[in-house]
């Protein structure tokens, strides 16, 4: 492995969120345009070489050839069928990449952009998944040697180095099938708020989209402040 990346540290953020999730078992919702991920998947970095070139990437692996369903009647997941034909793995590139060590190690890593997809003809670049299918993000921190770097001893070493946390593997689905699942999701995920308070059920929570509430739940509420605002004067 290259210097620059042997003494690497990544820390996954929101372990306890994401250990809640895992506990039962975690669902991700894959649409034709395209869902960001709740819980975000997202890294702290250390022990990078603070002026060396580095790119940051995810990936998605299967966990297994299988197709899964959800038995209602005993709320669990069952195998149904060996896996789909899989179309060829995306990788998504972090938006700030390429970036010195300096710069990825002083933030969090948010990769708030990903969007996953069920659609095998998908052409916006988003990652496509099989629905009912199990799958492992991977972390990947590649580094990126200067131009001029003929004089490197370690130029056969692998220059990138993968990292994978288990507690975030999950099903993709279209709808969430787990009842708890969808609980989880409206009770810690800030763009659910909407349905909370106003009294939508939770099953269409669960089934609607998290990110285009968050937009209504946001117009509703200043909607709802600018005519409070406008009985006191």
């Amino acid at each position: 492995m290259h210097p620059t990346l042997a003494q690497a540290v990544v820390v996954l953020e929101t372990k306890a969120l994401w250990d809640k999730f895992h506990e039962q078992g975690t669902e991700m919702i894959v649409t034709k345009t395209g869902r960001r991920m709740f819980p975000t998947f997202q890294v702290r970095i250390g022990g990078l070489d603070p002026q060396a070139t580095y790119i940051m990437m995810m990936d998605f692996v299967p966990v297994d050839d299988k197709r899964y369903r959800y038995a209602f009647h005993n709320s669990s997941w069952v195998v149904a069928g060996k896996a789909d034909p899989i179309s060829p793995p995306r990788i998504h590139v972090h938006p700030d990449s390429p970036a010195p060590g300096a710069n990825w190690m002083k933030q969090i890593i948010l990769f708030d952009k990903l969007k996953l997809t069920n659609n095998q003809l998908d052409e916006n670049g988003h990652i496509i998944l099989n629905s009912m299918h199990r799958y492992q993000p991977r972390f990947h921190i590649v580094y990126l040697p200067p131009k001029n770097n003929s004089l490197d001893e370690n130029e056969h070493s692998s220059h990138f180095r993968t990292f994978i946390f288990p507690e975030t593997s999950f099903t993709a689905v279209t709808a969430y099938q787990n009842q708890r699942v969808t609980q989880l999701k409206i009770v810690s995920n800030p763009f659910a708020k909407g349905f909370r308070d106003d009294g939508t059920n939770d099953v269409t929570a669960g089934s609607m989209g998290m990110s285009q509430m968050s937009q209504e739940s946001q117009a509703r509420m200043k909607q709802h402040n600018a005519q409070q605002h406008h009985h006191h004067h």
